[in-house]
């Protein structure tokens, strides 16, 4: 009774000894005095350098990748990613109906560290711009665009910035300086992390489970 359900059901997260070498060697030596044989960790960048301090230490380790940035490269898609893209998908369409309703602009930051997935992946869904860290931000083009894109007779604008690439109230200030148009801004924060997993994520979990 889990597969509809967000989260870790292990109630799992970050431990700031296992970042040492003392806490790594007790990690290992916790294990083996519990007769536990090997772990599968579930997780992203952070979990796996846990697990591959632990396997450079003899003890087996196998990487599940379960993280919404998609930040993993040797994966196409990681758990949760496709979830946390459907809600930024719902939260852009519900920003657009009062941006269209005040002729605004909305920036909605969103998360992903240092990978612009979230941001590209989403925003094809629905937003005039996307903008990630992977590619240097272009202040004056993304004026032109939105500029462009009133003149074509649109009430409305979104832009979907990646939290990697900076920050919503900053590209807001810079926007309204060189254009006066009118500019909210909303960091979606942890509303991306939880929720129940989409079809695609169930799929994937129950994949990488068999």
């Amino acid at each position: 009774d889990i597969i509809q359900r967000g989260g870790t059901i292990l109630r799992t997260a970050r431990c700031l000894e296992m970042k040492t070498k003392e806490g790594q060697k007790r990690a290992v030596e916790q294990l083996k005095e519990h007769g536990i044989e090997g772990v599968i960790v579930i997780g992203g960048d952070g979990s796996f350098m846990g697990a591959k301090a632990i396997s450079e230490l003899g003890f087996p380790s196998i990487g599940i990748p379960g993280t919404i940035d998609n930040d993993l490269a040797y994966t196409d898609y990681t758990l949760g990613f496709d979830t946390a893209c459907n809600t930024i998908l719902d939260a852009i369409n519900k920003i657009r109906d009062t941006m269209s309703s005040h002729d605004r602009v909305s920036i909605i930051e969103v998360m992903g560290r240092n990978c612009g997935d979230l941001a590209l992946y989403a925003g094809l869904g629905g937003a005039e711009v996307i903008i990630v860290p992977e590619h240097k931000i272009d202040i004056v083009r993304v004026c032109e665009r939105l500029e462009a894109s009133k003149q074509r007779g649109k009430h409305s604008g979104i832009v979907v910035l990646a939290e990697g690439a900076g920050k919503a109230d900053d590209l807001a200030e810079k926007i309204t300086a060189r254009t006066g148009l009118s500019i909210r801004s909303t960091v979606l924060g942890h509303l991306q992390r939880g929720g129940s997993p989409s079809m695609k994520d169930r799929f994937l979990g129950t994949s990488m489970g068999v």
